[in-house]
């Protein structure tokens, strides 16, 4: 899956993080996809960067990184589900 969908800013609450897009959509996505964004302060969760392209997001302290191609697809932290079978 390839997308031009770039993302502008983030947004979060208690439970959401909300990913607006350069096409007009907001795309809410649970934070619970995102341990280490569920357990981070607000502090840390403020302290991301939309890359040049727009297609990733990163948290630098929180050693994260998030493809808005994944989002999309509604792909979530895929560490903690890896050597497990559905």
């Amino acid at each position: 899956m390839s997308t031009s969908v770039k993302a502008k800013s983030l947004t979060f609450d208690e439970h959401t993080m909300w990913v607006e897009l350069d096409d007009g959509r907001s795309l809410g996505v649970p934070l619970a996809w995102f341990p280490r964004l569920l357990h981070a302060t607000p502090e840390q969760l403020a302290d991301y960067r939309i890359s040049y392209s727009g297609n990733g997001l990163h948290w630098d302290q929180l050693d994260e990184d998030i493809s808005v191609e994944g989002l999309l697809a509604g792909r979530r932290d895929m560490t903690q589900h890896q050597g497990k079978v559905a």
